[in-house]
């Protein structure tokens, strides 16, 4: 589905696009195959597995089960660099996806608010993880009223993910109890918040104590 802005953006939109373009860690198109990965919902990280290259690793759910999952295929590289346009990823705030994107872009960026690496989307909402998630395995506790709040980042089943100074190997997805593909990045599944309401907004920082910016890597960024 396509989605838009829920509101203009701010005084410092270009400078962050600006701070996106400096950390972007891209391969040029001739070479995707070569700098991206295909893997089934529920691998974990290949850094935080031993298992060998060729097998695969069972599904991680949140209460589906573990069946069977479509790949996903995760792209070392912008969507700008495969033709796409910023129509896609998934949208700021609050603002209901009726069906999950085919598409989504984690980019690492730096801002006033705060000046370590953090990741935003497309629309350069900035993306949280909850303390009260689990990350090896990789599973939400965040489902109903708090999902309400805090949106989880989803996709559609074989959908790619973009990544602009993120390594692909820290990207991969869950299963969600409703059923939705969700993106995780460090193991960490990662969410928007609702009281954020325009691109560059970080209202969800710190709050309750168990939300935080995600980092490239998964880790609590400002930390």
């Amino acid at each position: 589905m396509t989605s838009s802005l829920s509101g203009p953006p701010s005084s410092g939109s270009a400078a962050r696009r600006a701070t996106v373009a400096t950390a972007l860690a891209m391969c040029g198109l001739a070479s995707l195959t070569a700098c991206g990965k295909t893997l089934q919902i529920g691998d974990e990280p290949a850094a935080r597995t031993s298992a060998t290259p060729s097998a695969q690793a069972s599904p991680t759910s949140a209460g589906t089960g573990g069946t069977s999952n479509s790949a996903l295929q995760v792209v070392g590289s912008t969507a700008q660099d495969a033709g796409l346009n910023g129509t896609g990823g998934t949208v700021v705030g609050a603002t209901l996806q009726e069906a999950p994107p085919k598409w989504v872009q984690l980019s690492a960026v730096t801002s006033a608010q705060l000046p370590t690496q953090h990741l935003i989307n497309i629309n350069q909402a900035a993306l949280y993880r909850f303390d009260d998630d689990n990350a090896a395995p990789s599973q939400t506790n965040c489902n109903d009223a708090c999902a309400v709040k805090w949106p989880p980042v989803t996709i559609k089943e074989g959908g790619n993910v973009y990544l602009a100074g993120v390594d692909p190997k820290e990207v991969n997805a869950i299963r969600r109890q409703d059923g939705q593909v969700q993106v995780t990045v460090g193991g960490w599944p990662v969410y928007r918040f609702a009281g954020d309401s325009k691109p560059g907004d970080l209202n969800g920082q710190g709050l309750d104590g168990k939300w935080f910016a995600v980092g490239p890597a998964g880790q609590k960024a400002g930390q």
